[in-house]
């Protein structure tokens, strides 16, 4: 027997608006479920944000999404570049608003509880995902329009837009049928689910490596790396000892400068060995990452994983790639073997005895033979770098090329302490948009160095200018208690990097935020940020902010001098060092088959341009975030690939004057502005006027002399 309970009408009335009344509250207490509306730019409000807020403003993106695309599917009209592709651009944007708060603190200011949340989000996320490239309805509309694009008049960027959204599906698995839908759909889960896992195993070891060294450990070290361990040592209440991590400026530091080579080998085995074992292992996590991507690949027709992630890239496939790899490897070999050769002769005649050489050993005695042949140390530079003036120095970089002025903002607030907002504006004191800077590294925080936005640029449907929220982030030497923050040269490398990525978000001005900014082809989005690098080096430049930071006095000219002639050295050692993250990445992603031993994969992977042999339990792969957690499968190339663009274009700037400003303006009109509206090849060539040769790389690297070579990028099967 059942018992049905009719509920009076009158009562399902009042429960309804019972119902409406409470979620309206909910919204309203949970800044993240409304649009940021604070009084500076509607800036996000992340002082009002906590992690119980992350799930339900989640949940809510995706569902309100849904109705996003259920409506377009469900429309009756004949579809249409506006009731389809336009309508598809601006679904999900209360999801996305979300997502562009939560992933940049995932990885600048994280902690446990956010990393479950973003285990739990992740199946859910790629459910969504998954669930719109799979909507046969939604796939059956896009294709309409894109077969009838031909009639449809479009403008260029309007064109993209739908060729970008057509071959998003189509790459995506909207042609799968049957058995192999659900296939798909459990792959993607599972790999969002095993990169997330991935990432955290990296940032959580990191953190558990804490090494603590007596006073007569110390010797070589500099005097900042000494206060900075003594203050890390007492905060943990090591009071009289040392206490070093592998935060990367501190290993980078400890590694160069330390005169104990035992402790050098123990903190490289360290460094290298992490997520190989234990806990945090990512041997099996890469393994079976490799296996899935193969798996997807081969769903949607590819020999490879590869060959399909290539497609929408300028190299276009495998074989363009490996063509690149193997004329840079082949190029830099000689030049590689005479620097290492100079470098075992000068260690062994420092130590008064024959030295192999170890990967231990490079940064060491590269250091004191490049201050030998050059005068040349990093360490005497850091005065003339205190961090304040390197911020006046690089934002000012963008003042003399594009016009552009940076005034900090308090009233804006800050995910950290640390962490300070800037208004951007241009020559007129027009709005440009804000930037956020995170100089120094925290538990809280994952190694390295990046650029990301809070708020992409766009022009809304009243034709207004939403303009952009960037940020800049990395892992600086961190001020003492006697001093300032004071940079290496490759310290203010690594800002000026980041900020040309900063500058392709700032002054983006496209139509659509999915083709705003550095929303490009993977091989072309490390060109404005390379391309900034190549000011380290030019007097000019330096001239304008580099003084020291007690006395005042201007970096000398000398000084300058041998920066300059320094540059290049270690150019070949650089190069094939970035040469094995590339062939490592292609051959992860280039396998026809699973991989077994994981380290011995990694081995022949990178045979053809190995320095040192092989340190038993140390390997790459396991911590190679980019390419398992980033968004560089097969696509670690690119930096090469962008370094043939920036040393191609800067030659550009040297011939006319390296702040010349019709140069300036025409980077800006054609690559930094116009984001992914146009293939970026077309974008180069409108700048250039030619396409780029790798013969400017070459003589900068001082691989060449002869100026008047030309050899093409790439050949392209």
């Amino acid at each position: 027997m059942s018992l049905t309970i009719t509920t009076p009408n009158y009562m399902k009335s009042f429960l309804l608006t019972l119902f409406t009344a409470m979620t309206i509250i909910a919204s309203a207490n949970n800044p993240l479920e409304q649009n940021f509306e604070t009084t500076v730019h509607n800036t996000v409000p992340f002082s009002k944000i906590d992690n119980s807020m992350w799930e339900p403003a989640i949940d809510r993106g995706i569902a309100l999404a849904n109705d996003e695309i259920k409506a377009i599917v469900d429309n009756p009209e004949t579809p249409s570049f506006d009731n389809t592709i336009k309508a598809l651009e601006a679904s999900g944007k209360d999801l996305n608003r979300v997502l562009n708060v939560f992933y940049p603190l995932l990885s600048a200011d994280s902690d446990d509880e956010m990393m479950d949340i973003s285990m739990r989000v992740s199946q859910k996320l790629s459910d969504y995902s998954t669930a719109i490239t799979l909507n046969e309805g939604l796939w059956k509309k896009v294709k309409s329009v894109y077969d009838s694009r031909e009639k449809l008049s479009l403008g260029a960027e309007d064109e993209t837009l739908l060729q970008r959204t057509y071959d998003s599906f189509a790459l995506s698995g909207a042609q799968l049928v049957g058995e192999d839908r659900e296939t798909f759909r459990k792959l993607s889960a599972e790999l969002s689910e095993l990169t997330t896992v991935f990432g955290q195993n990296v940032l959580r070891e990191l953190n558990t490596y804490e090494i603590i060294l007596d006073k007569a450990d110390l010797t070589g070290l500099p005097e900042s790396s000494i206060v900075a361990a003594a203050e890390a040592a007492k905060a943990k209440g090591h009071d009289g000892k040392y206490l070093f991590t592998l935060d990367q400026p501190v290993y980078m530091a400890f590694m160069k400068y330390s005169d104990r080579r035992d402790l050098r080998e123990k903190m490289y085995r360290l460094y290298s060995a992490r997520n190989t074992v234990g806990q945090y292992s990512n041997i099996d996590n890469i393994r079976r990452i490799s296996e899935i991507r193969l798996q997807i690949a081969r769903l949607l027709g590819a020999k490879t994983y590869a060959d399909h992630s290539l497609q929408r890239t300028m190299a276009e496939n495998p074989a363009a790639v490996y063509d690149l790899l193997d004329r840079l490897r082949e190029a830099y070999k000689p030049a590689l073997k005479k620097e290492m050769s100079e470098l075992t002769e000068f260690a062994s005649k420092t130590e008064g005895k024959p030295i192999e050489l170890k990967p231990w050993d490079y940064s060491y005695y590269s250091n004191k033979l490049k201050a030998e042949k050059y005068s040349f140390d990093e360490e005497a530079m850091r005065p003339y770098f205190e961090l304040n003036n390197v911020i006046n120095g690089v934002f000012g970089l963008a003042t003399r090329l594009y016009g552009l002025r940076f005034k900090e903002n308090p009233e804006i607030e800050v995910y950290h302490t640390d962490v300070k907002a800037f208004e951007v504006s241009d020559e007129q004191g027009q709005y440009i948009g804000v930037i956020y800077t995170d100089f120094f590294p925290r538990p809280s925080k994952r190694p390295g160095a990046w650029m990301t936005g809070f708020k992409d640029q766009y022009i809304t449907n009243s034709g207004e200018n939403s303009r952009p929220h960037v940020s800049i982030v990395m892992n600086f030497t961190k001020p003492t208690a006697d001093t300032p923050s004071l940079l290496t040269p490759y310290e203010v490398e690594t800002f000026l990097h980041e900020f040309g990525h900063a500058l392709h978000g700032l002054l983006a001005d496209t139509k659509y935020s999915s083709l705003s900014g550095t929303s490009v082809y993977r091989d072309f989005v490390e060109l404005p940020s390379q391309f900034n690098e190549n000011y380290l080096t030019e007097k000019e430049f330096l001239d304008g902010f580099a003084k020291h930071y007690v006395t005042g006095e201007p970096i000398p000219q000398e000084m300058v001098d041998r920066l300059i002639a320094a540059s290049q050295y270690g150019a070949a050692y650089a190069c094939m060092r970035q040469l094995a993250f590339g062939y490592l990445d292609m051959a992860w992603h280039t396998i026809t088959e699973p991989v077994t031993d994981a380290a011995a994969f990694e081995r022949k992977a990178t045979e053809s341009v190995k320095i040192f042999e092989p340190v038993d339990g140390t390997m790459i792969s396991p911590q190679f975030s980019h390419i398992f957690a980033g968004g560089y499968a097969a696509g670690y190339y690119s930096y090469k690939w962008a370094e043939v663009l920036d040393a191609d274009a800067f030659a550009e700037f040297k011939r006319h004057g390296i702040f010349d400003k019709a140069t300036a303006d025409s980077f800006r009109k054609n690559i930094l502005s116009r984001g992914g509206t146009e293939n970026p090849a077309e974008l180069y060539r409108r700048f250039r006027g030619q396409d780029p040769t790798i013969d400017a790389l070459l003589i900068r690297d001082g691989i060449i002399k002869d100026q008047t070579t030309t050899i093409a990028p790439v050949k392209k099967d």
